[in-house]
């Protein structure tokens, strides 16, 4: 993800965080140490969760700003500001532990240590934990409904969703995301400003969204078009999502505002490069989000998505395809 919370987030995430000393019976300690994206392929097993163990406080350990922000939605509870996969603090122990951060047996073993009454997660024998297969080439988010539901929390893709769609107004812009972690999925600026100029001839506003590392890419992005506004590096987590919330339609490559519009229910137009979007791709409203891939699905090979080269796939996607696929969800929006 790009965009990472401000100071904003960072005084939500006091009002949340949790004493690892009041974790142990009657609490769910649920591990998903990672960026937005990913924490917003879990918000579905989250609600599985919830459903499994009713009147049950659930903690997510994960990174301070996404965790407080899910917490204020009231997805999760109460956070464990944890940077990563490293040591949890020491916990009383009895609670439930949940693992939706991986297949173990590092992920397994840090929650084990947390000394919980119960472990739900995949199968790794190295950290003596039996419990159902890993299965590579599954949807992320039906990956983990799958764990979840098995141990009794019913779940599915159309729990992903924050709200439900609401057709956008005339004026709504279009939210042009450029930015992504890695090279390799980060189309290039070039392209994404004929783009936004494109678009701009039709007479839409434009609005352009990034980190602070990200400045010099939203500036060749908005360089010259009058109607596009740079938020580059002034949004918060919360004004992020207000932000694709706004908009008639988000274009992005795969990363974490693409999950923000599926969440929102916002249409989308999605640009994959190394993973094929079977595994990462919109899970839910299909007429809302475009996908534009060049990858062989029967190939079975694909990049490398932290290379820091544009990977080939990626690549081959070109701005008449972006523009003709923006137009298309445009003209939907406006029904």
């Amino acid at each position: 993800m790009s965009a990472e919370p401000g100071t904003a987030a960072a005084t939500v995430s006091d009002r949340w965080a949790v004493d690892p000393a009041t974790i142990g019976p009657g609490d769910v300690l649920v591990l998903r140490a990672l960026g937005l994206g990913d924490a917003l392929t879990a918000v579905a097993p989250l609600r599985g969760v919830r459903r499994m163990l009713p009147g049950h406080r659930i903690v997510l350990a994960a990174p301070a700003g996404v965790g407080a922000w899910l917490a204020g939605l009231g997805v999760v509870d109460g956070v464990l500001p944890v940077p990563g996969l490293v040591p949890l603090p020491p916990t009383p122990g009895g609670h439930v532990a949940v693992n939706l951060h991986g297949r173990g047996p590092l992920s397994h073993e840090l929650l084990l240590a947390s000394r919980p009454e119960r472990l739900v997660g995949f199968a790794a024998p190295a950290a003596g934990h039996d419990g159902p297969p890993w299965r590579p080439d599954e949807h992320e988010v039906h990956r983990w409904c799958r764990l979840v539901a098995g141990a009794g929390g019913p779940c599915g893709p159309e729990d992903l969703r924050l709200r439900d769609h609401r057709p956008a107004p005339g004026d709504a812009p279009v939210l042009i995301h450029p930015g992504a972690a890695s090279a390799a999925r980060r189309w290039p600026a070039e392209r994404w400003r004929e783009v936004a100029a494109d678009l701009a001839a039709d007479g839409h506003r434009i609005v352009v969204t990034g980190s602070p590392a990200e400045a010099d890419l939203a500036a060749t992005v908005v360089a010259g078009i009058d109607a596009a506004e740079n938020r580059c590096g002034t949004l918060d987590l919360d004004g992020l999502a207000r932000t694709v919330g706004a908009a008639a339609v988000v274009l992005s490559a795969d990363t974490g505002v693409a999950h923000v519009a599926t969440a929102q229910a916002v249409r989308s137009v999605v640009l994959f490069g190394p993973t094929p979007p079977a595994w990462w791709g919109p899970a839910v409203d299909p007429d809302l989000h475009t996908v534009l891939w060049h990858g062989d699905p029967a190939a079975q090979a694909w990049g490398d998505p932290h290379a820091d080269r544009l990977d080939e796939r990626l690549a081959a996607v070109t701005p008449a395809e972006v523009l003709a696929a923006a137009r298309a969800q445009l003209g939907a929006s406006r029904t």
